[in-house]
């Protein structure tokens, strides 16, 4: 079958531009460094910092002790009576839940999902979270209220050092989701008008522990 003159024109100059390496016009964009200016303070107040742009509520805690305390005034004074927790060693062994509050199995009658995470992104103030925690795909996504509780050893400044850490823990048997959790659901309906709480949780707690 005969190619028409015009199309084998168009695959000629197709096979000349591949195999002809053409100028990049900014050198300079392909330098490997940063796009965005590295940390200017401790990683722990721009986390915070971003985290609370977003509507999150961020309570920083000196040891476990504080955890526990912090954590028994906030299920409290919320009122979150049943508790979903698949990651229960995130759970101080002295926690006292209030009176008929307690731990459920049912994501989806849940107060509230308590999890942990891989890292916390502190230029963006994002939760990384992946399918190889105990807690899997939906405990952040389901429950009304997501309370995250991590330490200061899982901040990172950007979202490079957090897949990096990733490919590290994991190596080639990384998990089969890994997902970014940026403040409490959001959308946004044709007049402009933030709703929060629609696709996802409405409140976002995160205890950081030192």
């Amino acid at each position: 079958m005969q190619v028409p003159a015009a199309k084998e024109n168009i695959l000629k100059k197709i096979r000349e531009a591949l195999v002809q390496t053409t100028p990049v016009p900014f050198a300079e964009s392909n330098d490997p460094g940063f796009v965005f200016q590295p940390a200017s303070a401790e990683l722990e107040v721009i986390f915070a910092e971003e985290f609370n742009k977003l509507q999150g509520k961020f309570i920083f805690c000196l040891n476990r002790q504080e955890l526990t305390e912090k954590l028994e005034q906030v299920i409290r004074e919320f009122q979150f009576n049943k508790i979903y927790c698949l990651e229960q060693q995130l759970i101080p062994p002295a926690m006292v839940f209030p009176e008929n509050a307690g731990y459920t199995t049912n994501l989806k009658d849940c107060d509230v999902a308590i999890t942990g995470c891989e890292y916390l992104v502190a230029r963006t103030g994002s939760i990384v979270m992946s399918s190889a925690q105990l807690s899997g795909r939906s405990s952040s996504v389901y429950a009304p209220v997501h309370i995250c509780i991590a330490h200061t050893s899982q901040l990172v400044y950007d979202n490079k050092d957090a897949i990096a850490g990733i490919k590290n823990k994991y190596l080639n048997n990384l998990p089969s989701l890994i997902t970014w959790a940026t403040g409490p659901s959001r959308t946004a309906d044709i007049e402009k008008t933030l709703i929060v709480g629609v696709h996802g949780p409405k409140e976002v707690f995160v205890f950081l522990v030192d």
